[in-house]
């Protein structure tokens, strides 16, 4: 009974220790295997890659797809998205690779260094895009259809890609108190922008890998309940998905506290995501006016969709018909004319 009463006494000095955590960020984010790295990031987006495809070809079969297709586009999407995610990031942000203000210094040959990370989503997207319509064209199918099949899974692979910027102990936010701040290594620590010196040890900071993380799996689930409740389809899906992705890219990448182009005093990927996200607003809104439902095939011709017409049986030639006819004419004559001789045979008999 003593420590039933003195228990609830106990937790507002034991709250606060038992919260008092952090999130570890790994010691380790390559790995080799002979004379090969194996790092952590290119893994990341690897895994990404696989279950994306994997969950479009679900959907593109559940509306009425060949699964063979989603390889076939995949073939074309992937490297596309991953030449222009690289120059998306390199153009948002140059001074590591091009110096301040592009003065002539830094490491351009790095900016070819993609598995050591960064890809910006929306040079992803963009040049994506370009390479799923190639794909698209030459499978004879709806660009539209096969974005709004890939849209959910896009959210989860962005997700999963961005546990490599955690192995990297990269693009974190600003210092928090929070009982989930990311504990980042001393090599790896950034300076206070405000300041221009480096963060002490020992600071924790906000984990904007996770945050985006979850926020990107909680969007996919809405994705599928909206796409499955109203039948989505012309593209809106894939426009909800950019709309819903650029309310929760905003508010994490105010976080941040990396190197980035500034417009207006706000992040490039600030703007970008305002606009786009504007933009995704606008069309979804006509899209809903235009089409309601979900289109009925995902070809671009649905013909190819029905079955071929069973062939039809040849009309008889009548000629051919006819000359049957008038052979067996004949043939009854003479058996009328035998049948009358034999009669009269018996007659005379």
């Amino acid at each position: 009974m003593t420590l039933l009463t003195a228990l609830p006494a106990s937790l507002p000095a034991l709250l606060p220790a038992a919260l008092a955590t952090e999130i570890p960020s790994p010691s380790q984010h390559t790995w080799y295997l002979g004379i090969f790295p194996l790092r952590a990031y290119a893994l990341a987006i690897l895994a990404g890659i696989v279950i994306a495809v994997w969950m479009t070809a679900r959907r593109w079969k559940a509306r009425g797809g060949d699964p063979d297709d989603v390889l076939e586009i995949t073939f074309w999407a992937v490297p596309f998205g991953i030449v222009g995610g690289r120059i998306y990031h390199v153009l948002s942000s140059p001074d590591r690779y091009f110096g301040d203000n592009f003065s002539g210094g830094g490491d351009p040959v790095s900016a070819l260094y993609v598995w050591e990370g960064g890809l910006g989503i929306w040079g992803a997207v963009a040049f994506g895009a370009v390479g799923a319509w190639i794909g698209c064209r030459r499978q004879g199918v709806r660009l539209s259809s096969f974005a709004d099949a890939v849209a959910p899974g896009l959210l989860v692979a962005q997700a999963v890609g961005r546990l490599g910027n955690w192995f990297n102990q990269e693009l974190y936010g600003g210092p928090t108190e929070l009982p989930w701040g990311l504990h980042i290594d001393a090599e790896y620590l950034v300076a206070n922008p405000a300041t221009g010196v480096a963060y002490p040890e020992g600071t924790l900071f906000h984990p904007t890998f996770l945050y985006e993380l979850l926020w990107n799996l909680v969007m996919a689930g809405v994705l599928l309940f909206l796409d499955r409740r109203f039948k989505l389809g012309h593209g809106r899906v894939f426009w909800a998905y950019v709309l819903l992705y650029t309310l929760g890219r905003v508010w994490i990448e105010m976080l941040r506290i990396d190197d980035a182009e500034l417009v207006l005093g706000l992040r490039l990927n600030v703007w970008t995501s305002i606009l786009l996200g504007l933009a995704a607003l606008v069309v979804s809104i006509v899209l809903a006016r235009r089409f309601p439902t979900r289109e009925e095939s995902v070809r671009l011709r649905p013909e190819d969709d029905e079955p071929a017409a069973p062939a039809a049986e040849p009309e008889p030639d009548p000629g051919i018909e006819g000359t049957g006819k008038a052979a067996a004419e004949p043939e009854e004559v003479k058996t009328a004319a035998a049948e009358e001789s034999d009669s009269d045979t018996s007659a005379r008999t």
